[in-house]
């Protein structure tokens, strides 16, 4: 019994010093079918794997039309973006002087608070108005029309005179533009409308 454990040890010994000599160099790196050579790149040290993915096609579900009304109606928010906080501040300058110009009859008396008025506007807005483009220029008229309940063609002719007020209309005119524009917050602006209630809402500016 004895001798026959002994026989047992030395076969499974004499086995594995066998399996072990045919396979003394076996490593996976080393063996053809058991190797997948990859591309690494050395990133602060460590070594990664590298691989590059395949193209991929993407295509636009907008047709033509679509991807049109959305640039002009994105051109539309950054114009109101842009002048609504102009268009406010000027309103309320103008709302708070026609109160003050409502109890006084005196021209004299008039002209000197517009003028005070006037230099106030000038010194805030003069700059950045400016680098507006002239389509900000046409949607900022709009916004002031809804700030005050006027047209700035009726603002100018109230604190200026009609002369003036048609001078600027002329000018306007040939960029494009007008004075007189109106403002529809039902109709044609209600695009307008929209984004300024937005606007409204994101900055807590609803009274």
């Amino acid at each position: 019994m004895r001798l026959k454990v002994i026989y047992k040890i030395v076969a499974l010994l004499f086995i594995t010093a066998f399996f072990s000599a045919k396979n003394e160099h076996a490593f996976a790196q080393q063996v053809t079918n058991d190797t997948i050579v990859s591309v690494a790149v050395i990133y602060e040290g460590d070594t990664i794997e590298a691989k590059t993915l395949q193209d991929l096609l993407i295509r636009s579900w907008y047709n033509e039309a679509q991807m049109s009304a959305k640039a002009k109606w994105t051109r539309l928010r950054n114009a109101v973006y842009v002048t609504y906080p102009y268009a406010r501040r000027a309103g309320q300058v103008i709302n708070a002087l026609n109160a003050q110009l409502a109890n006084i009859a005196d021209k004299d008396a008039r002209a000197k608070i517009i003028k005070s008025q006037e230099k106030q506007l000038k010194k805030q807005f003069t700059e950045p108005l400016t680098n507006l483009s002239v389509y900000q220029g046409k949607v900022l008229m709009k916004l002031i029309n809804r700030e005050t309940g006027n047209n700035c063609y009726e603002l100018i002719k109230e604190y200026k005179g009609g002369f003036t007020a048609g001078f600027y209309q002329t000018l306007a005119f040939f960029v494009g533009s007008s004075l007189k524009q109106p403002y529809d917050k039902n109709g044609n602006d209600k695009e307008i409308e929209k984004i300024v209630q937005d606007v409204e809402r994101m900055y807590g500016l609803r009274s």
